[in-house]
């Protein structure tokens, strides 16, 4: 979570209130001069102020009924995999299936679920899996194939998918695998739509700014000093790919010391491991972009396998017939607004919709007004596949 200035809740209120109306007057006379439809775009009004809000009071939750959550199942790899899903009172018109990223909470995070309660109360069924890698903070390529089961069981529930409408949501890293899920045969052609905040595309790009701060934008390097969450996340996740169990308690230890404390020093336990792990460690103890490449090179083969396998920048994107909406923040610290304009890029013409705004800190969201009314044209996209066939 970003730190956030302290002021009173009545000072906050007063700024919320003038900040909405002032959104609606824009959007009541954009309206005046669109060819939209008038009644989604007052919707999707609605939904990204509900967003905003949170658990707060809003009109859209005075003129909706509190979505229903139950508990479902689905089976992956011989195993059943937990889900919630949120039903709103109404008939679902599409199917969602929201993908939080590397967060320890899961699908129990209160800002997900208030989420999840927001695209229900626009008519989406919403399943949230519970995906053990997610939730460990040991992301992987097997979260490809668990995305994949989860998204193949909505579609099969006509209920929730009625005409084969839905679509998977993802947060941060679990870009990566729901794009890798809907290029898999099996789903090919049939996720209709997606939409992506914080994602990526390059993961080696996106290794170097985790390590550096550096990340390439048109055609140039800038800075950006990074949130370190994102590098501890990447060791959690491959410790179990190094061969000596000494390494793997040192790293774990070392993870977990500095996602408590980015000041903790790590030189104790640098001077313990083997030179398998201190390949790794040289990799992650770097800030010279120079040098990044060469050490991403001398990684373990299991963690440069894992890095290739989830590297979405070395699949034939051409292939993706989802409709593709993007959201990205310029201040995002962890991974830079440059991998969604490389991933738009990427992507075949006319599937492509992108959204860059200031005050998305991540997923974090505190927009300015002209930033509401970007993140109100993509809720609009998002509500416009309810539509689409």
């Amino acid at each position: 979570m970003k730190p956030t200035d302290v002021i009173s809740s009545h000072s906050y209120s007063q700024r919320r209130a003038l900040v909405t109306i002032a959104l609606f007057t824009l959007l009541s006379l954009l309206l005046l001069f669109s060819a939209c439809d008038p009644r989604r775009e007052y919707e999707a009004a609605l939904v990204i102020t509900d967003i905003a809000a949170g658990t707060a009071p809003t009109r859209l939750k005075s003129v909706t009924a509190q979505p229903r959550r139950t508990t479902v199942t689905f089976p992956s790899a011989g195993r059943s995999v937990v889900g919630d899903l949120y039903l709103p009172e109404q008939k679902p018109l599409a199917g969602i299936l929201l993908l939080p990223g590397a967060a320890e909470t899961g699908k129990d995070d209160p800002r997900l679920q208030a989420f999840a309660n927001s695209l229900a109360r626009a008519r989406f069924a919403v399943m949230v899996p519970d995906l053990l890698g997610f939730r460990s903070l040991r992301v992987g390529s097997g979260d490809i194939a668990e995305t994949a089961d989860a998204f193949a069981w909505l579609l099969a529930r006509s209920d929730l998918a009625p005409g084969g409408r839905a679509g998977i949501f993802s947060f941060s890293y679990a870009t990566g695998p729901a794009i890798l899920a809907a290029l898999e045969p099996r789903l090919a052609g049939r996720v209709r739509f997606m939409m992506a905040v914080g994602g990526y595309h390059n993961l080696k790009d996106v290794l170097i700014f985790f390590t550096t701060g550096d990340y390439l934008q048109g055609g140039r390097w800038r800075h950006m000093e990074p949130n370190s969450y994102g590098k501890w996340v990447f060791v959690l996740s491959n410790v179990g790919r190094l061969s000596n169990p000494g390494d793997r308690r040192l790293f774990q230890e070392a993870a977990y010391r500095k996602l408590a404390d980015l000041n903790a020093p790590l030189q104790d336990l640098a001077a313990r491991l083997t030179p398998e792990g201190r390949r790794f460690y040289d990799f992650i103890d770097n800030r010279d972009r120079a040098r990044a490449l060469s050490l991403m090179d001398r990684l373990p083969d299991p963690i440069r396998r894992e890095i290739g396998a989830l590297n979405v920048a070395e699949r034939d994107l051409t292939r993706l017939k989802a409709r593709m909406i993007l959201v990205h923040g310029y201040d995002d610290d962890i991974i830079p607004y440059s991998e969604s304009v490389a991933l738009a890029k990427a992507l075949p013409h006319g599937l492509v919709r992108l959204y860059l705004v200031y005050g998305l800190q991540h997923v974090d969201l505190e927009p300015r007004i002209i930033d509401k009314y970007r993140l109100w044209r993509a809720v609009s996209a998002l509500l416009r596949e309810r539509e689409n066939e």
